[in-house]
């Protein structure tokens, strides 16, 4: 029993249009199911990744048109990578990043990894690493974009960083209940802090990992829009969901129980930091009501919901992307 890496990541959004503009226009990434909240349907859901929506590949996004600014801090997801193939890619995308005036750091060494760091609109901070030949749980398929060379397009997540006071439970429950190693450490980035613990599942590699920081200094992050609500982990079947469900029980870890959300089967529960983790199943996917041809072409809706699609519909505002 084993999880396989990041399955996806969620992040809260207060402005759709300009997020689809950003993350299919600018960095090229594919919207692979256009959605609701399930549990708020008046509110979009929108998931982006790669070329044939594999999990380990999608950035999905509440939409909260009223949702103020967040407030970076501790007991966050603080930062989310994404994957590109070589160097020579980063180098090609901090020169599109200076065409589109989009904010951004240069290129540096994080975790033996050169890596180029970013923001959108909101303030979402994001990395993007690169490969450079590296092993490891294995990437997507790009998604073509006129502008971007197939070469330098990205092709999945990669590691999440975990911003806490004190990183020793998160640690515990990394190690002790969800099975990650501590595979090594790197220099903080931002002062005399603890040196950023680097935890890694499964194969390895880039979309396997999660990168723990010490920051005690810090208050409590503020939520609000562009930041992350949640992060996934890989599990590559029921079987194996059904095990996760008694493990976590078995650790009197409190959770949700099983919530099936028809593209993955889900199960969430917060560690000693406050950190929402969810555990979700690589079956049966984003193709079982399109087909990958036709992903993300239409307000896409699970079963249950699917008799309330009119009522549905009429409460959702109109999203012109």
């Amino acid at each position: 029993m084993e999880l396989l890496g990041i399955h996806h990541v969620s992040i809260l959004t207060g402005m759709a249009e300009r997020n689809y503009q950003f993350y299919t226009q600018v960095l090229g990434m594919r919207l692979i199911k256009k959605t609701v909240n399930q549990d708020d349907t008046t509110s979009y859901h929108l998931f982006y990744g790669d070329a044939e929506g594999n999990p380990g590949t999608d950035l999905t996004f509440f939409d909260i048109p009223h949702l103020g600014t967040g407030v970076p801090g501790a007991s966050s997801i603080s930062s989310t990578s994404l994957r590109v193939k070589t160097t020579t890619s980063l180098t090609f995308w901090a020169e599109r990043f200076e065409q589109q005036g989009i904010d951004h750091d240069g290129i540096i060494e994080r975790a033996g990894r050169q890596t180029l760091a970013f923001r959108d609109q909101e303030g979402t901070r994001l990395i993007l690493v690169a490969e450079d030949g590296e092993e490891g749980v294995a990437g997507g398929v790009p998604w073509k974009h006129d502008e971007i060379p197939v070469e330098h397009a990205i092709v999945g997540l990669g590691a999440v960083t975990l911003t806490v006071n004190d990183p020793a439970p998160t640690a515990l429950v990394l190690t002790e209940v969800l099975g990650f190693k501590k595979i090594g450490s790197y220099p903080s980035l931002t002062g005399d802090f603890a040196e950023i613990e680097v935890y890694s599942t499964g194969q390895g590699g880039i979309g396997a990992e999660v990168h723990l920081e010490a920051r005690p200094d810090l208050d409590r992050e503020r939520l609000g829009r562009g930041g992350v609500h949640h992060v996934a982990f890989r599990v590559p079947n029921s079987e194996e969901y059904d095990l996760w469900v008694e493990r976590l029980n078995q650790y009197r870890l409190p959770n949700s129980g099983k919530v099936d959300r028809h593209y993955f089967q889900a199960l969430y529960f917060r560690e000693p930091n406050h950190i929402l983790f969810e555990l979700s199943t690589d079956t049966p996917g984003f193709a079982t009501d399109e087909s990958v041809e036709m992903l993300g072409e239409t307000l896409a809706l699970p079963p249950f919901l699917e008799p309330k699609r009119q009522e549905i519909e009429a409460r959702l505002r109109p999203l012109e992307i």
